[in-house]
């Protein structure tokens, strides 16, 4: 039988869902760039909570994989095997994350960017720098 058939007739849908372990917003571009390149229905933020603990890692904590526990745990009550998991932010952080990801059968990805900064001289004798990013594309972990 024809899954792709029975999914269209009562509304299912087999695309996969992209979770955001991200210390900024996702863009309007980035929102589209994923539902295009990575056939996700869903963009799942942290809830709140967990959302400030993954922005927020201490860093006078020698070990953070008990502090991140929180995360695992929501990403494992949420996610399915093959939704992708957006991780940026602190390093250690991301790589426990990634190789959670990978444990779990999720597809840990990042956001590469176009960046372009512009510097001012100011009249104090400072210097004034503007920086632009753009995403570009989403990058598999690994790969």
């Amino acid at each position: 039988m024809d899954l792709q058939g029975i999914n269209e007739g009562n509304g299912l849908s087999m695309a996969a869902s992209l979770f955001l372990l991200f210390n900024h917003r996702i863009t309007k571009h980035q929102k589209a760039a994923a539902r295009l390149s990575l056939d996700v229905d869903r963009i799942i933020n942290l809830p709140f909570d967990l959302k400030d603990l993954w922005c927020q890692v201490p860093p006078g904590l020698s070990e953070i994989r008990d502090y991140l526990a929180p995360i695992r745990d929501w990403l494992k009550s949420k996610a399915m095997s093959g939704d992708y998991v957006l991780i940026q932010g602190d390093f250690g952080a991301s790589y426990l994350m990634v190789m959670f990801a990978f444990d779990n059968d999720y597809i840990p990805i990042y956001s590469t960017t176009y960046r372009k900064a512009v510097e001012e001289d100011r009249d104090d004798g400072s210097i004034e720098i503007t920086h632009n990013f753009q995403h570009h594309i989403f990058r598999r972990y690994g790969i």
